[in-house]
């Protein structure tokens, strides 16, 4: 057996351990290997190609504001309202832009979506430049388009304040219909006055001839709600957005960013004229116009009760409306 003192004046060994500390002190003056970095997460949407979402999100991605705030975002493009509903409802898209009745309907089904406010634009009635039309009591008896069908949120405010008002629109001539056909029957004349969305009524306007006699939005101060409350929303499935917190918080800054550069910076809109299908110039101007009017303020307790109230309004029980949980709301 070999002692330590034996081991100790070995020149072999003495050589091999000269030789390991060596390699031992270069190993250690190596600079380390860089830490890889995780990828930034992906935020997946639904948009229609030439809705009024696509707009932001359209300017959000051309300017980074998502690699800024530290996630990448995925368009998906579809044509129509219902794919885009299929989309987020199947899990094909972490997101999609909803009307508040559609989150309130599946609510009421058992599916939980957080709601983040992305516009507050209702609608409006419109009337030709020289009609007589001026207030609501002036819509009675008259022949009115409505785009959205009968459950439409914005018709179904007008009849509630106009019962409010003691106006009694049960002799108006009702039309349900397309927005682009109940615009072609108010220019031929068929049509008295239309109940349409906010871009529908900005493209008429811009067109000239025709101005909007109401704001759908000014109603609901006549209901003693905010006039500014998000009608329209980025909705995400609840158990979705319990998982990614941060990347919500994330989206919603960069979101907030785009917005503000977009009301502040006429020459941002340029680059989005062909998602607004290339409009002529005042035609461009209202739906900017049009646009950045919509833009909602945070959430907070007060406006969520409103949202609520609102619900209860349009046809929800009031003790089913979606929880104020489900609101989205800032935090510094």
């Amino acid at each position: 057996m070999y002692t330590t003192d034996r081991f100790a004046h070995c020149t072999p060994c003495r050589t091999v351990l000269a030789t390991l500390a060596i390699w031992v002190a270069a190993l250690c003056l190596l600079p380390s290997a860089p830490a890889v970095a995780e990828p930034a997460p992906t935020l997946t949407l639904s948009v229609l190609q030439f809705g009024t979402a696509h707009w932001e999100l359209d300017h959000l991605q051309r300017r980074h504001l998502d690699e800024q705030h530290g996630f990448k975002l995925d368009l998906r493009l579809v044509a129509n309202l219902p794919a885009s509903r299929l989309a987020v409802t199947s899990g094909t898209v972490a997101g999609a832009v909803a009307d508040l009745l559609w989150a309130q309907s599946r609510f009421e089904a058992g599916d939980r979506y957080l709601y983040l406010p992305f516009s507050s634009q209702i609608g409006d009635v419109v009337v030709p430049a020289g009609s007589e039309i001026e207030t609501l009591a002036d819509l009675a008896g008259k022949r009115i388009g409505v785009a959205g069908g009968a459950d439409s949120k914005g018709w179904i405010l007008l009849q509630r304040v106009a019962r409010q008002q003691g106006v009694d629109l049960s002799t108006a001539q009702i039309q349900y219909a397309a927005p682009p056909l109940l615009n072609q029957a108010l220019k031929r004349g068929q049509l008295d006055a239309i109940v349409t969305y906010w871009h529908f009524a900005a493209r008429l306007r811009g067109e000239g001839d025709m101005r909007s006699a109401l704001r759908l939005s000014d109603l609901l101060g006549e209901l003693s709600l905010d006039a500014d409350l998000p009608v329209l929303g980025y909705v995400f499935s609840q158990p979705w957005a319990a998982r990614h917190p941060q990347l919500l918080q994330r989206f919603a800054a960069a979101l907030r960013e785009a917005k503000q550069e977009l009301a502040t910076e006429p020459a941002y809109w340029f680059p989005l004229r062909p998602l607004m299908r290339n409009p002529e110039e005042a035609t461009f101007r209202e739906l900017r116009t049009g646009f950045v009017a919509g833009t909602p303020a945070p959430l907070d307790e007060a406006r969520i009760a409103d949202l609520q109230r609102l619900l209860g309004m349009v046809g929800a029980s009031q003790d089913r409306v979606i929880d104020a949980g489900l609101f989205y709301r800032e935090f510094p």
